[in-house]
């Protein structure tokens, strides 16, 4: 989720987004970690958006910050559309990491996909905005696989985690390092169509407001 705003002086729309990081796994580091991957992953493009009879360079302002131990009521009743709330841990109940639904403020990230390609946040981030996967996830001949393609697509063997495997086996399927934020991810936002107020602001995503309590495996 983020807010977009039309710098009219500049012809800058200027999407920005801040991350709150909670959890056993979350520091510092991390968080400024992760929020520099995301802006720089979605402002590689260059994206340009025409508007109002106007050119505008798309620009992404990301910021990430720590807080282990944030209250529950903070997630709950927070109305700043900028604000996003993720829990990083080793564990996660799906095994992989997550957003509480297309369009969102909130989620989960599972601290080795994180570790493993910094696409994984990018990713994530995407469907904060609005974006979903594609529909087809056989992308055999693509040049280069976006940035919302996600885990098990099946792709050319370069883009493998091993190009030695069949498609679909074990290692034969897209490895996220290799996904990028294309020129149509940006499209696919469709910032054309969001209505701007009085004073050049609009907001991309939604409020789901979850907090994620520590997730334990049972052994039992």
């Amino acid at each position: 989720m983020g807010t977009v705003q039309l710098l009219h002086q500049q012809q800058i729309l200027l999407i920005r987004s801040v991350f709150f990081f909670y959890g056993n796994e979350a520091t510092n580091a991390l968080a400024q970690q992760i929020a520099f991957d995301i802006q720089q992953h979605w402002n590689e493009p260059n994206a340009i958006l025409h508007l109002q009879n106007k050119k505008w360079d798309i620009q992404f302002q990301i910021e990430g910050y720590c807080n282990q131990n944030i209250d529950p009521e903070e997630v709950w009743y927070n109305t700043n559309p900028e604000n996003n709330y993720f829990r990083i841990e080793a564990t996660s109940p799906t095994h992989i990491s997550f957003v509480d639904g297309v369009g969102s403020n909130t989620g989960y990230f599972k601290l080795d996909n994180l570790l493993q390609t910094s696409t994984t946040a990018a990713h994530e981030y995407g469907h904060t905005l609005g974006l979903e996967h594609p529909e087809e996830q056989d992308i055999r001949g693509v040049d280069m696989p976006g940035i919302m393609y996600p885990r098990g697509t099946i792709c050319d063997p370069h883009f493998q985690y091993d190009a030695s495997k069949a498609p679909g086996e074990t290692g034969g399927t897209l490895n996220p390092h290799h996904r990028k934020v294309l020129a149509s991810d940006i499209a696919d936002l469709r910032l054309h169509k969001l209505q701007f107020d009085k004073t050049g602001f609009a907001v991309l995503g939604d409020f789901t407001s979850i907090y994620h309590p520590f997730y334990t495996i049972n052994e039992d």
